[in-house]
């Protein structure tokens, strides 16, 4: 029996809501459950699980790195820890020349943040309605419904929302007041959706008319999952900063700030600080990760399987399909809760979202053809 979070015999708190499926052990993008039944994995644990289960090389890696040098802190250098850095900034974005490693996404949208308003001096940020950043102070201030996540008194600055994709909006919100404005390229627990071109090329426009900083959260849509190493480069746009974890290291926690060269000269010693970030056993797997999708040429792929998926997938309860790569959206004619439903019955692992009629697809990037053949297969087949 599952009761792990629930049960009154479980030592955890119950603050999250379960599903009644206990993995057990995976394989490539399949899980195993505790009641012996094989799962398709098609949300990877929230977009952790970039390269899937198992992977031999990530498994390697591992096991290579704990068997050398378990941990050691930023206190010391590391040559691992320089590689990694260096792989992240030779696949992310033009400009992008320096990294901070940190243990999570919010940690990673917290030390932006901090640098955007220690580096302008001002007092204002903006943010996108609709957005998730995290659940720390200053992450929760810029996600929408703040009051709901953060759970202090107040938020620690002030911040102007602007309206999903209104141009006009964001026009008026952004002035010499503004630290940075803080966006998701593809906006993940709000259900997969992507801001437009024109949004987020009038965003770098006007973050530099008013010398803001433009930060890109790629937490959830970095790391090859739109198709492109980040979706800064689908997207042709060059921020001042980028935050990115979630699948970084391929299921071992770690998280990135990836900073521009003049930002990177108003940060000086002491200014930011982490104990685990930067571990030895973090950086082997990111260096890993990385030289993966590279070496397998991963993004083609991601790029073929999501048009797929895009034309095949409105079938069954499914009404549209949004979002990018591997982070799409299936906009139900019924409650998501009920397709999710659905499909667990057919051996389908997916996710909601904020939106209840958003089934959200975060799969790994070692999805294939006939995975892609189940799913559209499940959909067919799922019924009121």
């Amino acid at each position: 029996m599952v009761t792990a979070g629930n049960g009154q015999d479980s030592a955890l708190l119950d603050v999250f809501s379960t599903i009644p499926i206990e993995p057990v052990r995976g394989d490539g993008v399949w899980l195993e459950a505790s009641d012996g039944r094989r799962y398709l994995d098609f949300y990877g644990g929230h977009a952790v699980a970039l390269l899937g289960y198992g992977h031999p090389a990530l498994v390697d890696a591992l096991a290579s790195q704990a068997r050398t040098l378990f941990f050691q802190s930023n206190l010391v250098p590391l040559a691992v820890r320089e590689r990694a850095a260096r792989a992240l900034v030779d696949f992310g974005p033009p400009g992008l020349s320096r990294v901070f490693f940190v243990n999570s996404g919010a940690e990673a949208n917290e030390n932006a943040l901090r640098i955007a308003f220690r580096a302008t001096g001002r007092p204002v940020a903006v943010a996108i309605e609709g957005a998730f950043h995290g659940r720390t102070a200053a992450a929760a201030a810029v996600t929408a419904g703040s009051q709901r996540w953060n759970g202090f008194p107040a938020n620690p600055f002030t911040v102007r929302t602007v309206p999903f994709n209104d141009v006009a909006a964001l026009e008026a919100a952004v002035d010499d007041d503004t630290a940075a404005l803080i966006v998701e390229p593809v906006q993940g627990v709000a259900g997969a959706r992507a801001v437009s071109r024109t949004f987020l090329s009038r965003a770098r426009e006007v973050t530099r008319r008013h010398r803001a900083l433009l930060i890109l959260d790629e937490v959830q849509c970095g790391m090859g999952r739109t198709g492109w190493p980040f979706a800064a480069q689908a997207y042709g746009v060059e921020p001042d900063l980028l935050t990115v974890a979630k699948g970084l290291g391929g299921g071992f926690p770690v998280g990135a700030l990836l900073v521009r060269d003049e930002v990177a000269a108003t940060i000086g010693r002491g200014d930011l600080g982490t104990t685990f970030g930067g571990g030895p056993m973090a950086c082997a797997l990111v260096e890993t990760v990385v030289a993966t999708i590279r070496e397998g040429r991963l993004l083609d792929e991601v790029r073929r399987l999501s048009a797929r998926m895009a034309r095949e997938c409105l079938v069954g309860p499914v009404v549209a399909v949004q979002g990018m790569g591997f982070l799409l959206g299936l906009r139900t004619a019924v409650p998501a809760t009920r397709v999710l439903a659905g499909l667990r019955e057919r051996g389908i692992l997916a996710g909601g979202s904020a939106d209840p009629d958003v089934v959200r697809l975060l799969p790994p990037l070692v999805l294939r053809d006939e995975h892609v053949d189940l799913l559209v297969q499940a959909l067919k087949e799922w019924t009121p």
